[in-house]
């Protein structure tokens, strides 16, 4: 087994610096693509045998150092009773999202057997893979936006109000996902993850100090629920910089950082004994390869102990990304 990647998320000293995408399984990949055209995303995360086989495919094609599950983050809201479809170019919608406060009522509490087919997977993973797999699951505040929302959105209209206005439901929602999203991982560790990873994709939308009252303590719980994995845990988030001390005050061993932030500045803001991952802009992958590696030098040095540090992008592989210069991003890193 390559540990390379768990040493870093405990903050030791490494060889050399480990590399894994968020994203990396699907999207660019030519494997994935084949299988869209005979699949919907939902099918291939419920298929064990296909979901493998993507999880699989960027560890065989990009040599990074570690795996992470194919899966969606609606998995959960959909375990919970919530009709979700995923439209092409568009994302998760929901015909009926939650409006008002008797709505979270219809919620049902989750139940480990409505995902056994991750945990298949992940046996399945756990097989042939010669990297640690990283499991996952959405944190509360973006799955609950796109459960009021009932779609992706760029200004959090009806998210925010509902916080605003009905703050009790509010917590009630959170703490229902909270307490959801501790039984979801903790089946993914029984059936083999050996790292997992909280995405809150859209928390960046808010001011730290409605971070700290509305979203905060739900991470506190789950973070702290989690420790008794015993298994590395990362929190991530996109647009952070304006709140990375609350959001880096959890129980995590390691801090996702974005591509927007400094990561010089945002490894002096993260307290010491966690680690750190990120925060290439993955779009760079997509332009002028001198810039690319300009880039990536500038972020190797600024971050020169090879030490509680794991190279990522800042979010997630675009779909138009060449898989030849993420393998040859992958070599670059691991020499440098």
């Amino acid at each position: 087994m390559n540990d390379t990647f768990l040493r870093a998320c405990r903050n030791e000293v490494t060889e050399y610096t480990p590399v894994w995408f968020m994203r990396q399984a699907g999207r660019s990949l030519p494997g994935y693509r084949a299988l869209r055209k005979k699949y919907d995303v939902l099918t291939l995360t419920q298929t064990p045998e296909l979901a493998a086989q993507v999880s699989l495919e960027p560890i065989e094609r990009l040599g990074v150092d570690a795996a992470i599950l194919f899966a969606d983050i609606m998995l959960l809201p959909i375990a919970m009773g919530m009709d979700v479809k995923i439209v092409d170019s568009v994302g998760p919608v929901i015909d009926d999202p939650i409006n008002v406060p008797t709505d979270i009522d219809a919620l049902r509490p989750f139940e480990p057997q409505s995902v056994d087919f991750l945990q298949q997977t992940i046996r399945l993973l756990r097989q042939d893979l010669k990297v640690p797999l990283i499991g996952f699951s959405g944190a509360p505040f973006t799955l609950a936006s796109y459960m009021i929302e009932g779609k992706p959105t760029r200004q959090w209209l009806k998210t925010k109000r509902f916080m605003y206005e009905q703050p009790e439901a509010w917590h009630r929602l959170m703490k229902l996902l909270a307490e959801a999203s501790v039984l979801y991982l903790h089946q993914q560790v029984v059936a083999g993850a050996q790292a997992l990873q909280l995405f809150d994709s859209w928390v960046g939308c808010l001011a730290a100090s409605d971070y700290r009252e509305f979203v905060l303590p739900h991470m506190t719980y789950i973070f702290d629920e989690l420790r008794k994995e015993n298994v590395p845990l990362i929190h991530f988030g996109t647009d952070t910089s304006g709140l990375l001390q609350e959001f880096a005050s959890v129980n995590a061993d390691v801090i996702g950082i974005d591509w927007r932030a400094d990561m010089a500045r945002a490894r002096a803001i993260v307290p010491a004994d966690k680690a750190v991952q990120g925060n290439l802009d993955p779009m760079l992958l997509l332009g002028n390869e001198a810039l690319l590696y300009r880039r990536v030098d500038a972020l190797l040095q600024s971050m020169p102990e090879k030490k509680g540090y794991i190279f990522n992008f800042g979010h997630g592989v675009q779909p138009e990304t060449d898989d030849t210069r993420l393998k040859a991003l992958v070599e670059y890193v691991h020499d440098n």
